[in-house]
Order: C-alpha cells, then sequence, then structure tokens
C-alpha cells in the first residue's frame, strides 16, 4: 500500500541492530520450509516478511529447505516452492539446504559430546516422554545419562554407521531436567531412519532433530535475524542455549503471530488430507488455500503482497477474515483486468427488425478504469444474441430494470432494445426473447434521445465460443473448521464449486491469455484453467464482483 505506516516490532528491531553496528550493518534473513508439502497463502505473510525486510534495508534472504525429514520430503516439493518464491517476486540469494550441513551438524553434536552435554540414551520414545515429567514436576534422569564421553562418542559413531535399527537409541543433549521450559528437559538431537533421502541417498541413517538443525543451520549461515512465528517461543531458550554452547555465530530468533484466515484450514496435515481423500483436485485445486491454488484460481502476486501488507505484523495471534484477501484481488483486477462479455445460463433473443443475414462491429474497451482503456477490441453483433436467463422475467415487478414484454434495456456497448413476446417449450420454460431495436441507439452515436435504466451484456449466437465456466467458492461453511468439536471434513461446503459447462463467450477470449484476469461484465472475474484446450476453453472464476457471501446452514453435530 502507498500510505505511510508506522514501524512494526520487527522493523524497530532492524534499525536498531543497523544503529547500532551490530552485525556489522548486515541485513541477512532465511525463508526455511519444509519440503513435505504446498505453500500456503501463511507461508505467503512469512515470505513477504523475511525478503520484504531484508529489500527494505539493502539486505539478502536465503531460501534454506529445512529437509532433516527423509520420510515426508520429496523433491516434488522443493520445485513447488521455488517456483512459489519466484512467483510472488521474489529472489534468494542462496537456495540452501539443511542437509548441505549434515557433516557440520555431526561435528557440532561431537563436540557437545566432548563437553559432557549430549549422551546417547537408550530409552524408547515413552519411555522419554515419561521421564521429562510435567511442567509442575522435575524429570527424572536415566542411568543412560551418565554414560562417560567415550561411550557415548564410540555409540553415536556407531548410529552413524548403521549398526542399530530405527528407534533403537536417540542422542540427547543434556540441559536441565528441572527446567521450567519443558524443551529444555533433555531434548533430542538425533534419531535413526533408515531412509532414503532426496538429495544424500543413503549416506546418512542419522537425522538431526529440527532444535538442533535450525538453530546451528541460521549460525553457519551468519543469518542476522531469523523470524519465526509464535510457537517457536518456547524452542527459543534451546536455540540460544545450543549457540551458545557451541560458541557459534549469535544469530538471534524472533517471533510473530502467524497468518490465520477464516473458512480455510491451514495444517499441511489436513490440505494433504483433502487431497488424498480425494475432497479436491490437487495441491493446486483453486478452492485450496496453497500458493498454487490461488495462483491457478487467479490471484496476482500483487494481491497477495498488498495482502500480506494490509494484514501487518504483529506479537499476538488473530483471525483474519477472508473478505479481506478477496478485497485486495478485486482491487488488483479492477485495474488490471480485460472486460469481456459471457453468458453463464444463457436464454436467446432474437432482434425481429435487424437484418437477418447482418453482422455489425461494435467495440469494447479492455480496461475503462486504465488510462486509455489500455485499447480494445471488436465484437460481433447479429440479429440472434445470447443473454444471461436471469435478464429476463414473464412478469417482472416495479422496479426491474431489465427485460420483459414493454419493458428496454441498452446493450452493451450496443443498441436498446424492447422485448416484444417470449417463446416457451412444452414444459413451460422460456426458450426465446423477441425484440426490436433503436437504429439511432447505437453506444457512442446515440441520436434516440431515448433513456434506459438498465444495460445487460451479451454475445453474438453466430460468433460465440463455449466454455467451461467453474465457480468456485469458499471450501469451508464455517469460520474456523478446526476450532469446532466435530472431524473438520464435516463442514466442507458442498457448493464450493459449481461447473457450467456451457457458457458462452466472446470469440476474442478463445486466444485469452494463461495466467491473465478477465472481468467477465457483471459476472465476476475469472482466468483461464491450466487444463484448458483449444477444444475445451474452461474459465475459473477468481472473485466475485463484490462480496456476497453468505455461509449455508451448517451440519448440526455429527455426521
Amino acid at each position: 500500500m502507498s500510505e505511510e505506516r508506522s514501524l512494526n516490532f520487527l522493523e524497530e528491531i532492524v534499525e536498531e541492530d543497523l544503529r547500532t553496528g551490530k552485525y556489522a550493518g548486515r541485513v541477512l534473513t532465511r525463508f526455511p520450509p519444509e519440503p513435505n508439502g504446498y505453500l500456503h497463502i501463511g507461508h505467503a505473510k512469512s515470505i513477504c516478511l523475511n525478503f520484504g525486510l531484508a529489500l527494505k534495508y539493502g539486505g539478502k534472504t536465503n531460501l534454506r529447505f529445512d529437509d532433516t525429514n527423509p520420510v515426508k520430503e520429496d523433491i516434488e516439493y522443493v520445485d513447488s516452492i521455488k517456483e512459489d518464491v519466484k512467483w510472488l517476486g521474489f529472489e534468494w540469494a542462496n537456495e540452501l539446504y539443511a542437509s548441505d550441513y549434515f557433516d557440520t551438524l555431526y561435528e557440532f553434536a561431537v563436540v557437545l559430546i566432548k563437553k559432557g552435554l549430549a549422551y546417547v540414551d537408550d530409552s524408547s520414545a515413552e519411555e522419554i516422554a515419561a521421564q521429562k515429567g510435567t511442567p509442575t514436576e522435575a524429570g527424572t534422569p536415566n542411568q543412560f545419562r551418565a554414560r562417560s564421553v567415550e561411550e557415548n562418542l564410540a555409540l553415536f559413531a556407531d548410529m552413524k554407521a548403521g549398526k542399530y535399527p530405527d528407534g533403537a537409541k536417540v542422542l540427547r543433549a543434556k540441559v536441565d531436567l528441572a527446567s521450567h521450559n519443558m524443551h529444555l528437559r533433555d531434548p533430542l538431537m538425533y534419531r535413526i531412519k533408515h531412509a532414503n533421502h532426496h538429495r544424500t541417498g543413503d549416506t546418512w541413517c542419522i537425522y538431526p532433530m529440527y532444535d538442533f538443525a535450525h538453530g546451528q543451520s541460521d549460525a553457519i549461515e551468519e543469518i542476522t535475524h531469523s523470524i519465526c512465528t509464535l510457537e517457536f517461543i518456547p524452542h527459543r531458550d534451546l536455540y540460544n542455549w545450543f549457540i551458545e554452547q557451541l560458541e557459534i555465530f549469535p544469530s538471534k530468533q524472533y517471533e510473530f503471530a502467524r497468518l490465520n484466515l477464516n473458512y480455510t484450514v491451514m495444517s499441511k496435515r489436513k490440505l494433504l488430507q483433502l487431497v488424498t481423500e480425494g475432497h479436491v483436485e490437487d495441491w493446486d485445486d483453486p478452492r485450496m488455500p496453497t500458493i498454487s491454488g490461488l495462483r491457478r484460481r487467479g490471484y496476482t502476486p500483487a494481491s497477495i503482497r498488498d495482502f500480506c501488507d494490509r494484514i501487518g505484523v504483529a506479537k499476538r495471534e488473530n483471525m483474519i477474515d477472508v473478505s479481506l484477501l478477496e478485497f485486495c484481488i478485486r482491487e488488483d483486477l479492477n485495474k488490471t483486468a480485460w472486460r469481456r462479455m459471457a453468458v453463464l445460463d444463457p436464454i436467446k433473443m432474437v432482434i425481429t427488425n435487424y437484418p437477418e443475414d447482418e453482422t455489425e462491429t461494435m467495440f469494447g474497451e479492455n480496461n475503462p478504469e486504465a488510462e486509455g482503456g489500455e485499447g480494445g477490441r471488436e465484437i460481433p453483433f447479429s440479429r440472434e444474441l445470447w443473454i444471461e436467463r436471469e435478464d429476463f422475467m414473464e412478469e417482472p415487478p416495479k422496479k426491474f430494470f431489465r427485460l420483459g414484454v414493454g419493458l428496454s434495456v441498452r446493450l452493451k456497448s450496443a443498441y436498446i432494445v424492447t422485448c416484444n413476446s417470449f417463446v416457451k417449450d412444452a414444459e413451460g420454460n422460456v426458450t426465446e426473447i423477441h425484440c426490436t431495436y433503436l437504429p439511432e441507439s447505437k453506444s457512442g452515436h446515440d441520436t434516440s434521445e431515448l433513456k434506459v435504466k438498465g444495460t445487460i451484456h451479451w454475445v453474438s449466437v453466430a460468433h460465440a465460443k463455449t466454455a467451461e465456466v467453474r465457480l468456485y467458492d469458499r471450501l469451508f461453511q464455517v469460520e474456523d473448521p478446526s476450532n469446532e468439536d466435530n472431524d473438520f471434513k464435516e463442514y466442507l461446503n458442498p457448493h464450493s464449486l459449481q461447473i457450467l459447462p456451457n457458457a458462452y463467450i466472446e470469440n476474442d477470449l478463445a486466444t485469452a491469455i494463461p495466467g491473465k484476469g478477465y472481468q467477465f461484465i457483471r459476472k465476476g472475474y475469472f482466468t483461464l484453467d491450466k487444463h484448458s484446450t483449444a477444444d475445451k476453453l474452461v474459465f475459473n472464476r477468481t472473485v466475485t464482483l463484490k462480496d456476497s457471501w453468505k455461509a449455508p446452514q451448517p451440519p448440526k453435530g455429527g455426521a
């Protein structure tokens, strides 16, 4: 946004660090996703924050993949993450991986063992959890905590050499079993996983835990400002403890409130469940809050950056209304989307006094909101037109300013027409309306002096192209599906996708540009779907022209 705003707390920290010469005036942030799923709108906030903060203060940002869990990670996710970051408009200084540091992290662990600050534990996961105590009761040490440095070094080397099965042993830090912070009660540093890694293959069978890999990776890269979400506040003491004990670069962790968006879920686990159980087409289904889903739906990078800027950076969790995100894309597309006509629920209009074999060329601006309209296009006009069924009523009420017998409207960019009669089929459905037009009422050259209150859109029958139009709506019908007592999937909106297989569009849309937004006049903003072909055009609705959301009645109780 262009208006001035006060500094957020992270900007204040950076400016103070620059003022005092901390880190020699450098600013280096990082975006550290785990490649175990597709990024969502919450990650977009973190991307904009990390890259934006560095850009504002002349710094740089590393893209570092936290690839320490080979069971859940895949190169597909690595590629999708890179595509999303670039699409949002950011370039990273270095592409790095936690796996780049596996050798160094192993040596760091050896240093801690030699200092008597780490030990190999043979306990099961359940035993370790019980030995940690509770928030009000201190933990209890086991016999393995007293192992000698020499024994721990030998056992840890054997773990690395693959001599033990998964779960047989772990390496733990020896911190403080009585700490009020449960994360300091001898946390796990390494676990055994005989699994193929997407980069290191079978070289390693022990993998560092997040808490051990993350802060040390920051220090290795000399990150100046390590920005995390609020759930990592309890991890900060351990982050600092590892860095202090290893005497490495003093990276600092700062926390901000993550993005919570209503009418959706932001958990990768739940999003994966929606995909694997077939509730959505894939990770990039336009109903998903993933960046790839938003891109396919027609959201623009500028609209998402604007959204992230508007919600700001806070230290307290709050729920953001999805209508703000929709407002941002409307604001952007209103300035950039080309206007086109599309009839989604067609009924035929015959202009009885227009020559049967004549075709006339009308002119329409591409975008009247842009300076000069961004040019325009020719629109063929003929005797038979498609109009929206909702634009005609057999018995219109007094303030109905569209078509009914005896009523007149202007056809967008064309003529004024008056409805004279209509035709019904055997079931009583109106199939055709008959109108007459005023030749002297042509748009831009109107000498009729007739004033009408309504303007409707249309498409020439002879020149129309057929398209499938997909009307997307909110995926869930309650504001916080993750906070309900029942399974979150029970609150899926059954009307989140409506497919209109036989819409009629302007012939110009046959050459629609992938990735570009189009305003279907009076109907909303749309974009060409990735599955669209020359033989089957498919358009996705990005957003309606205005916020008209009304939540369906949610189910009561269980299924």
